[in-house]
């Protein structure tokens, strides 16, 4: 396990040296880069409990797993983790390769439109049909399914 990592750290390791390490809490590889993620406040994890309460709820109904802050591996040297995934009810590894039926980014108090823009393109790029993005603080979602970004009270996922 690496020591407390800073932000200015520009820290490259290879792919297998990242998925064998343990970070508290866990950071993102991106083209070598290990990255910290912005954490979340109360709003950000009373949202995260409150989705993975509600995708819980309705897995034996939607046949379907959630699980929260898992790592998704979006390309050959990128791994993403999304704030909610949901999956397929199947067997799923320690590391997600396959496009899982929706992720949620709930936005951190320290996140960029364009990091956050940045890691919803790697999900698309995986081959994901719908990505949400919630903002707590102002209590707004867009959904992405297709190519178009659209603000919703109704976010909505679509079904392979």
């Amino acid at each position: 396990m690496l020591p407390f990592l800073h932000r200015a750290t520009n820290l490259h390791i290879p792919l297998h040296e990242y998925l064998s390490t343990s970070y508290r809490p866990d950071c993102e590889y991106v083209d070598g880069e290990i990255r910290e993620r912005n954490v979340g406040k109360y709003e950000h994890a009373r949202v995260q409990a409150l989705l993975a309460r509600w995708f819980g709820n309705h897995e034996q109904e939607w046949r379907v797993q959630v699980v929260t802050e898992q790592r998704v591996q979006v390309s050959p040297t990128r791994v993403r983790i999304p704030g909610v995934t949901l999956l397929t009810a199947c067997a799923q590894p320690d590391v997600i390769v396959e496009p899982p039926l929706l992720v949620v980014e709930i936005l951190s108090p320290g996140d960029s439109y364009s990091d956050t823009q940045e890691r919803a393109q790697d999900y698309r790029a995986m081959g994901m049909e719908t990505v949400w993005i919630i903002d707590p603080k102002t209590r707004t979602g867009r959904m992405c399914s297709g190519a178009e970004w659209v603000e919703s009270s109704r976010l909505e996922v679509r079904m392979r």
